[in-house]
Order: C-alpha cells, then sequence, then structure tokens
C-alpha cells in the first residue's frame, strides 16, 4: 500500500512517517507541507529522527507519485484542498483533522462523497473502545447521573474542546437518545444559576506538552463513575491511523469510523 502523508513536518506527521515506515506492507511515497515552511525540500525520514526515505517535503501534491491512500491531519481548509486531490486522483483518505465547522464539515462530506474515507476525532484504539463503553454507560445511567466532560492538551493546540472531546459527548448524547447541540454546555461564568437536568458539560485545560487526557464523568449524590484516557506518546494515534489505512484498502466508497476499522459496530 502507497502513502502519501500532508502536514508531514507537524508533531503527528513525523509520527505518521515512523509508522508507516514501520508498518509491514506500507510504503510512504509522498510528504507535503504548506508553502513556504522551512522544513520544505528536507527528507521526511530524517525530520522523523531516522534515515534518509528517499521522500522529500513537497509543497505541490500534484508532483508526487500515484499512491493509494492519503493520510490528513492538518488544518480545515488545508483538509478540504487534500480532500480534492484524493477525488482527483481515486485514493482512499484518512482524516485525522479536527476543528471543522459543521459547513467545513458538510463540504468535505460532499467532496468525498464517491471516495472511501475513515474520520475520527482520536485513531487510538483505547479511545475508540473508551467511546463505546462511554455510550453503555450513558444508556444504562440515563440524567439521573450528571455528565461532565473534562479534556488536557498542550499549550500549542488551536481548538477547544478536542474533537475527542466531542466524539465523547456526541457518544454520551447517543447512549441518551438526545442531540448533543441540544444539551451540551461550553462555557460556565457569573450567576450560571442551578445545572439543568440533561446537560452534558465540558471543561478545557491547555498547558505545556500534555498529549492528550479525556474524562467523562457520570456523577450522581452517592457515586462518581468515570472513564478516562491518557496518552502519553502521539505513536498510539499514528499506529491507529496506519491501522485504518490498511482497512480502507479495498474498502468501497464510504464515510467511515474507527468502530468499523476495529470491528465494534
Amino acid at each position: 500500500m502507497r502513502v502519501i502523508i500532508t502536514g508531514a513536518s507537524g508533531r503527528m506527521g513525523r509520527m505518521l512517517v515512523r509508522a508507516v515506515t514501520e508498518a509491514d506492507g506500507v510504503q510512504l511515497v509522498g510528504a507535503t507541507e504548506r508553502a513556504g515552511s522551512e522544513w520544505m525540500g528536507r527528507d521526511a525520514g530524517e525530520l522523523a529522527g531516522m534515515d534518509a526515505l528517499g521522500v522529500v517535503l513537497s509543497d505541490d501534491l500534484s508532483a508526487l507519485p500515484a499512491a493509494d491512500v492519503l493520510i490528513d491531519f492538518t488544518a480545515p481548509e488545508a483538509c478540504l484542498a487534500h480532500a480534492r486531490y484524493v477525488v482527483q486522483n481515486g485514493l482512499g483518505m484518512i482524516v485525522g483533522t479536527t476543528g471543522h465547522t459543521p459547513e467545513q464539515l458538510q463540504e468535505l462530506r460532499d467532496i468525498l462523497s464517491a471516495s472511501p474515507v475513515v474520520m475520527a476525532a482520536n485513531f487510538s484504539v483505547g479511545v475508540n473502545l473508551a467511546l463505546q463503553l462511554i455510550e453503555q454507560a450513558a444508556g444504562v445511567l440515563g440524567d439521573d447521573y450528571d455528565a461532565e466532560i473534562f479534556e488536557a492538551h498542550h499549550k500549542h493546540k488551536v481548538d477547544a474542546p478536542s474533537g475527542t472531546a466531542l466524539a465523547m459527548g456526541r457518544s454520551l448524547a447517543a447512549g441518551r437518545d438526545v442531540d448533543l447541540d441540544d444539551v451540551a454546555v461550553y462555557a460556565r461564568e457569573g450567576i450560571t444559576g442551578a445545572r439543568k437536568a440533561g446537560d452534558i458539560g465540558f471543561s478545557v485545560m491547555r498547558a505545556g506538552a500534555i498529549v492528550g487526557e479525556h474524562k467523562a464523568m457520570f456523577v450522581a449524590d452517592e457515586e462518581r463513575i468515570e472513564i478516562n484516557h491518557v496518552a502519553t506518546d502521539r505513536s498510539v494515534f499514528a499506529r491507529g491511523a496506519v491501522r485504518a489505512a490498511r482497512w480502507l484498502q479495498g474498502q468501497s466508497a464510504g464515510w467511515y469510523g474507527m468502530r468499523e476499522v476495529l470491528g465494534l459496530d
């Protein structure tokens, strides 16, 4: 399987280069970065702390060799441009980019409507197991238990709440058979009044070099249940994305998630 990685000089990009290189039957054939990047022309393997791979960073997708799958962990606008390239060249796409507006997400779905795609807020196997547990717990506990979601990331992360925190919220809302948009509370300040039954609250921390911490809490007067995931190395996301790419090869056009990749449905 031949893979292109966009945003290959970033934190996740470098991890993806390593994960692709270490995976059996997977070959890195292209790596891109935004125009004007200080890393342009550098070997992707060297940037990832490995021996040179003979794959240099480019800002021109059209100049890259043929590939089977493109893996994108960049930014929403760049992701849309990469999706157009995927369609034009008949690739599959792994989308790990977060922070899309609803309009951008709909545009992305429209662009990729005839392509095989795996999109996930988080490609960690552990996180995706946690999402299923959260949905099950929410269904059992109902809104008799107050629900809160906490997440923490490094100080350079630009979107909040994280895509994973929102995915937890959607899983929790699905377990309660409600729409997250109707019950989410993203900010509290001043005289907020008493908590409303059924609310799903979010809190966010940005500090230091935190890789990723997520916690869903179900709180009653008598007890508290927590479903917690802590990532200590970004390689867990990269390995999950490569696993998804290998699964995607040969799949028919469709919009898939990690539940399908892991056989959790």
